[in-house]
């Protein structure tokens, strides 16, 4: 019998309710972009009712305007830091051996490599074996048991130079680092949706929608971020405690519940920091190395002193990142910081500990600014093209399907909202791929239908009646629906995951309507033929 139990009618009603509620803030999309705006800027928030969804599709680049930007990362820059750093303890450790390999001379050499002349050329495979003993292991998963440093003999020339291994780790660390800073400066402003994403080797993609010009997002790339170690007076405090005069309360960046009341005198700051590091302690648990210039060497050194069995916080951006207690007393600026770290985790607060300043320059490849009044255009362009098809759609299936065509018409509005709602619920960007995505959802949606309708067409004809037809065509027509949109859903995901940018945009606004349009066609317009049919009961039906 065409039947339908009351949960499943319940249940599809609420799906539909749902999903236009999380539709609706759209149809009003400056008023409630201004009322999101004024709470995250702790402002009263009026012209929204705080008791509906206020969440919005976000508009991508090229529909609202605003900044793009490639930029190549001199990761070359790195290695120079790395091999300047390193040149003090190459040349004191030779230097102790002077008698054996000569007087030493720094040679102009490539910026990942050392080269130093020896007065004693027949002295350079000592001199290698004993440089040889700076080289740690590389602080990478793919690298384990490769040293970061290799040291070779050319006659009179010592050739001190970063390893493969070793430059490919410091490239990802650097990339990673940028991409972690360019991020945080970005989101202070509040934009939404940037796309911040690495391309390549050394390059990375930066879009800012609704910023005003590309000039202006170089500018906030190029600011500094805050970075100090600071005294700990009291951890893990909560918010009400009272920060007394030279202190300040600071919550945690793990757990913002969580607060540290901190001396508001800075030990040394991030200007002072040289290098952070993913490593190992001596029990090869992961841990990460840090490394002050000479001032600030001096002054850590110092306080580490005076204060071993105490915590101190390490302050990025007004959060506390970690808060390690001092060990023992940490002479010439470089220590460890041990805690329960996994590899990654290693990683990334030695990422966060760098993020004072970009690890190297920024050479701006690409820059444009697309005025808002594109966006505009492209919007205006995208409304119509959904309208023509709409409009297209809904007279057809009227023609050829009467009253069925108007049941999948009424299906096919609550579609696109369904649509809109999703992208709404999971904070999707829509850019203009994407609209021609929906614009696509709009002509596959009552495929579905057409292929049901066809089906109870034929088995009108030796069916026992129009409920028995109705029925077997929503049954047989189900496998040819599933297999259609499940191939057609697993080409949007292998888009989704492999491509980027326009791509993305396109695959996801289609993949989330083949499972709206599935739904529509299986059970809303299923039901919407059940309500009709079991008030009218009629003896016969055309389709």
């Amino acid at each position: 019998m065409l039947q339908i139990a009351l949960w499943k009618r319940l249940v599809i009603w609420f799906l539909c309710i749902g999903g236009l509620l999380l539709a609706l803030p759209n149809a009003f999309y400056s008023r409630v972009e201004s009322f999101n705006d004024a709470k995250l800027t702790s402002e009263t928030a009026e012209g929204w009712p705080s008791f509906l969804p206020s969440s919005l599709v976000n508009l991508g680049l090229d529909l609202r305007g605003g900044a793009h930007l490639l930029a190549e990362v001199q990761v070359a820059d790195v290695y120079e830091q790395r091999m300047a750093a390193l040149w003090p303890e190459v040349r004191d450790l030779l230097r102790n051996e002077r008698a054996k390999v000569g007087t030493i001379r720094l040679q102009k050499g490539e910026p990942n490599e050392l080269k130093i002349k020896l007065s004693k050329p027949e002295a350079i495979n000592d001199a290698v074996k004993l440089v040889e003993t700076l080289a740690k292991p590389v602080s990478s998963i793919g690298s384990v048991g490769k040293l970061d440093l290799e040291v070779i003999g050319e006659n009179s020339d010592l050739i001190v130079r970063l390893s493969e291994a070793e430059r490919r780790a410091t490239d990802d660390r650097t990339m990673q680092q940028a991409l972690e800073i360019i991020r945080r400066r970005i989101d202070e402003v509040g934009t939404r949706e940037p796309t911040i994403q690495r391309q390549g080797t050394e390059r990375i993609l930066i879009q800012v929608p609704g910023i005003g010009s590309a000039s202006e997002l170089k500018q906030l790339i190029g600011t500094t971020a805050q970075l100090t170690f600071q005294p700990v007076i009291a951890a893990r405090v909560n918010s009400d405690s009272i920060a007394g005069s030279g202190e300040e309360l600071l919550p945690s960046l793990e757990n913002p519940s969580e607060f540290y009341l901190l001396d508001a005198g800075a030990v040394v700051t991030g200007e002072e920091l040289v290098d952070a590091q993913p490593s190992f302690d001596q029990n090869g648990r992961p841990a990460v190395n840090f490394r002050f210039n000479p001032s600030g060497a001096r002054k850590f050194g110092d306080y580490t002193a005076e204060n071993i069995g105490n915590p101190f916080a390490i302050v990025l951006d007004n959060e506390v990142i970690s808060a390690p207690t001092i060990q023992s007393h940490i002479p010439g600026g470089s220590g460890i910081i041990t805690g329960s770290f996994t590899i990654e985790e290693s990683t990334e607060l030695a990422v966060l500990l760098r993020a004072g300043a970009l690890p190297a320059g920024l050479l701006f490849l690409e820059e444009r600014t697309i005025g808002p009044e594109l966006g505009a255009d492209s919007i205006r362009a995208g409304k119509i093209a959904c309208v023509v098809a709409f409009g297209a759609v809904l007279i057809f299936m009227a023609a050829s399907y009467g009253l069925f065509g108007l049941f999948a018409n009424v299906a096919l509005l609550l579609n696109v909202g369904l649509i809109f709602g999703l992208l709404s619920g999971i904070g999707a960007t829509l850019t203009l791929p994407g609209i021609a995505g929906i614009v696509l959802t709009i002509g596959m949606a009552v495929d579905a239908n057409v292929l049901i309708f066809e089906r109870i067409r034929e088995e009108l004809v030796s069916a026992k009646g129009p409920a028995r037809a109705i029925e077997l065509g929503y049954e047989k027509a189900m496998s040819a629906i599933l297999d259609a949109n499940i191939t057609t859903f697993i080409a949007a995901v292998i888009l989704f995951v492999m491509g980027s940018g326009p791509v993305r945009g396109f695959s996801i606004t289609l993949g989330l309507g083949i499972i709206t349009s599935v739904f529509t066609a299986i059970f809303v317009t299923r039901l919407l033929v059940v309500m009709w049919f079991e008030r009218r009961r009629p003896k016969t039906i055309e389709v």
